[in-house]
């Protein structure tokens, strides 16, 4: 199974801190945020054994060649590909232009601006459509994305409990039922919203330690909070 993380965007809520710096390169206690995501793929434990990756694909546009740098230099052993995009084309835009890259087959796909401890390696390997990761509706996102009945997401008109992880499985075929005009798009909107209607998508809640660092106050939460848990375990 192959994984990919989304390391494209501008990142413009956390300027000034990204005029410079990509989003994925911000640091949360002792590690990039990219850094921090690819250690969560790589040191997944599935019963015992280590469940690995074939392949990481993270597609890069802005300030992209500092996060490749970054990465090579952080992981030279480890089969990392890397996605171009002349200007990020959004998280369903990066997705089709990366398919090459999956050949047909599921797989996982991650926020890079996250920081979490959900267990990965209980999610399904193959999935029809797509399976998404819930957590429990943070301050700012109070009204929620979706809800779960019975392994399916449902979409409330007034409010729903839970908000995406930025963690999924994909099955390819979803993007080659469609057809797209634009080359930008986002998955929720475009992709995922009628698969859901259609109650094609399956989920599960997590309630393991999950941040968006996608504000300098949310930044400022997960250093704040991955300093105490160290200091504790010291």
């Amino acid at each position: 199974m192959k994984a990919m993380i989304l390391a494209a965007g501008y990142g413009r809520r956390l300027a000034p801190l990204t005029d410079t710096t990509p989003k994925p390169l911000l640091y949360v206690h002792n590690q990039s945020l990219i850094e921090r995501n690819i250690n969560s793929l790589l040191n997944i434990e599935c019963s015992g054994d280590r469940f690995i990756f074939s392949e990481i694909v993270i597609n890069v546009s802005y300030l992209g060649s500092q996060i490749v740098d970054h990465v090579r230099a952080t992981f030279p052993n480890e089969k990392i590909t890397f996605s171009k995009e002349k200007v990020p084309l959004g998280t369903g835009g990066a997705i089709l232009n990366a398919l090459p890259f999956f050949e047909d087959q599921p797989f996982l796909l991650m926020n890079s601006d996250i920081v979490h401890k959900i267990n990965l390696a209980d999610l399904p390997k193959n999935v029809p459509a797509a399976h998404l990761v819930g957590v429990p509706n943070p301050d700012h996102n109070s009204n929620g994305d979706f809800s779960i009945k019975k392994d399916r997401v449902l979409v409330k008109s007034d409010s729903n409990n839970l908000t995406w992880s930025g963690i999924s499985i994909i099955n390819p075929i979803i993007f080659k039922q469609s057809t797209f005009e634009n080359a930008y798009f986002n998955i929720w909107d475009t992709v995922l919203v009628k698969l859901i209607e259609s109650g094609q998508v399956t989920g599960e809640e997590s309630t393991a330690l999950w941040i968006d660092v996608g504000t300098q106050e949310r930044l400022s939460l997960a250093n704040q909070m991955l300093k105490e848990e160290n200091e504790h375990h010291e």
